[in-house]
């Protein structure tokens, strides 16, 4: 589990919706890469996002399509979505954590609370700019689909 602080500033965000990161995005490349390594993860299954912009693609879990909690999804209201990945052109992560481990990345400054929160679980997390951030990025989603299962 990560416990170290992002290097440098945090990335702008949209003050309106839909939440996006403006800036310090991954390359296309290491959004790629992104992408590839989320949804090689066990048991994930790459869909829609029933909630954030067509560019997005949603993370559901095999066999898991009804949220345990409503503060376990993105999108409690529908299928079971603990994370899903912006488009090439914002390349941030939404996804559900535990309150307190959310707030703990907040400190560190990998993340930040959701702007449209209803839980206090929903956060962004900031898009990799190089190779070590991308592994981070990828075990803060590992933490939320674990969380999601009830693991």
């Amino acid at each position: 589990m990560i416990d170290t602080p992002r290097p440098g500033p945090r990335p702008t965000v949209s003050t309106e919706g839909p939440q996006r990161q403006l800036d310090q995005r991954a390359t296309p490349e290491l959004w790629g890469r992104l992408v590839a390594s989320v949804f090689a993860l066990d048991g994930v299954v790459e869909g829609h996002s029933q909630v954030s912009p067509k560019s997005s693609r949603a993370v559901f879990l095999e066999g898991l399509d009804v949220a345990r909690a409503a503060e376990t999804s993105l999108f409690p209201d529908g299928r079971l979505e603990p994370v899903h990945l912006h488009g090439v052109d914002d390349t941030s992560v939404h996804l559900v954590l535990p309150a307190e481990r959310g707030a703990r990345l907040t400190e560190l400054g990998w993340a930040e609370p959701h702007q449209y929160e209803d839980f206090g679980t929903e956060f962004m997390v900031y898009g990799p700019r190089d190779g070590a951030e991308l592994e981070v990025v990828v075990s803060i989603v590992e933490e939320s689909l674990a969380y999601a299962r009830g693991d």
